[in-house]
């Protein structure tokens, strides 16, 4: 009988001990899969530091899952498919990560997802995978983006060139998803809205020479060249030769958002393309949630304005939230939280209010995330609206000049 009771009361104070303990915190993965290598890794870099801000302010201020840590791994995609796939099965696979920012080119993203993402359930949300092929990927609501698809920023392109009077150009794109992409939107909206594509030429990335492809496209005519490629790709070479040429002395050179970085220019006299350089893309949302980015990064020593930084740290801020909501570290189930912190109804959640979001959610109280690149209301292919900006060269840097009405 006494060994009965002192079972009987061990077994009660276990209980109650297990019921004083809190439930352990857990920690979660997260994988940056971005294009550190190959003809974007000039812009890499920011957009990889401002996904890492979010990760760093959700640590900061409470952690996640009961005071866990998120764990950050960087995965290389190289803006290529083919690099992007065993990049992302080793983030997938190997390193169990719960969900992936990433990749960054449109064909890495797509690559990337087919090889190891939808296979292993995984969300994906990349900031900077523009192309429209992106839309109609059958991903299983399972990759998303915070940037505006090109078919918007083809159009707003074509629209800023015919308002500043430029009614015909020559024009180049690099033979992958994004190039296509966004040249044929382009140039339907274009030669709809009466202006002349006189030479229209694809070219492969990587080459050292694209003189044969610059005197085809001067033997149209056009003194106006548009490049649609990459800063630290065929989109700088393209540049130099041209400027080294002379076809296009007298030329508007035209962009879209993967010509946008400073390594554009380097080794090209300033004189150049000073007043002469126009690029497009992805801007800053205007509202309250931006300025809060721009304070957050720029007290991180980080330059708020970077291509595709404030989408990064939406992007991961995202996941984080939806994360949360989930309330594990499972990735059954994230697709779904992350619909439900994008989206209204819910108390607004803007940069950096981590903790305000996290007793929220714990409280089970509905939140809806605004951005440092807008609203982040997911549409069903996993699309956002967003801003398209214009931007030239002035004094042999970049300046952005606002938004494209």
């Amino acid at each position: 009988m006494n060994n009965l009771k002192k079972i009987l009361g061990l077994a009660v104070a276990a209980s109650v001990l297990g019921a004083a303990v809190p439930a352990l915190a857990e920690d979660v993965k997260l994988g940056i899969l971005g294009d550190l290598t190959g003809p974007i890794e000039s812009l890499a870099p920011p957009i990889v530091a401002g996904a890492q801000l979010a990760f760093d302010h959700v640590n900061a201020q409470g952690g996640i899952l009961g005071g866990g840590k998120i764990i950050s791994i960087t995965g290389d995609s190289a803006c290529d498919p083919s690099v992007a796939g065993p990049a992302a099965d080793k983030l997938v696979n190997t390193d169990q990560v719960t969900a992936i920012v990433g990749a960054f080119c449109t064909g890495a993203t797509i690559g990337a997802a087919t090889a190891a993402g939808i296979p292993g359930g995984v969300v994906q949300i990349s900031p900077s995978a523009s192309a429209p092929a992106l839309t109609t990927l059958k991903d299983s609501d399972l990759v998303f983006r915070t940037t505006p698809s090109d078919a918007f920023q083809g159009v707003k392109m074509a629209e800023l060139l015919l308002s500043k009077g430029i009614k015909d150009v020559a024009m180049t794109y690099v033979n992958n998803d994004y190039g296509k992409g966004l040249a044929d939107i382009f140039a339907a909206t274009f030669t709809a809205g009466g202006g002349n594509v006189t030479v229209n030429v694809a070219h492969e990335d990587g080459k050292a020479d694209y003189r044969a492809e610059l005197g085809q496209l001067a033997g149209g005519g056009s003194q106006n060249l548009v490049i649609l490629a990459y800063a630290s790709g065929s989109g700088k070479t393209i540049l130099q030769q041209a400027v080294e040429g002379g076809e296009f002395d007298a030329t508007a050179y035209i962009g879209g958002d993967g010509m946008v970085g400073n390594d554009l220019l380097s080794g090209i006299p300033a004189e150049a393309v000073n007043g002469k350089i126009i690029a497009t893309r992805a801007g800053a949302y205007t509202g309250e949630s931006a300025e809060i980015y721009k304070k957050l990064a720029t007290d991180a020593g980080q330059d708020p304005a970077a291509t595709y930084a404030p989408q990064a740290y939406d992007a991961a801020f995202l996941l984080a939230l939806a994360v949360q909501k989930n309330g594990s570290a499972a990735r059954e189930g994230l697709s779904a939280a992350l619909r439900e912190v994008a989206s209204a109804p819910g108390e607004k959640i803007l940069p950096g209010e981590w903790a305000k979001a996290l007793e929220l959610l714990v409280a089970g109280t509905d939140i809806d995330y605004e951005g440092a690149g807008g609203p982040a209301d997911f549409d069903a292919a996993g699309d956002v609206d967003g801003v398209i900006v214009e931007l030239a060269v002035e004094n042999g840097a970049f300046v952005e000049k606002g938004p494209i009405q």
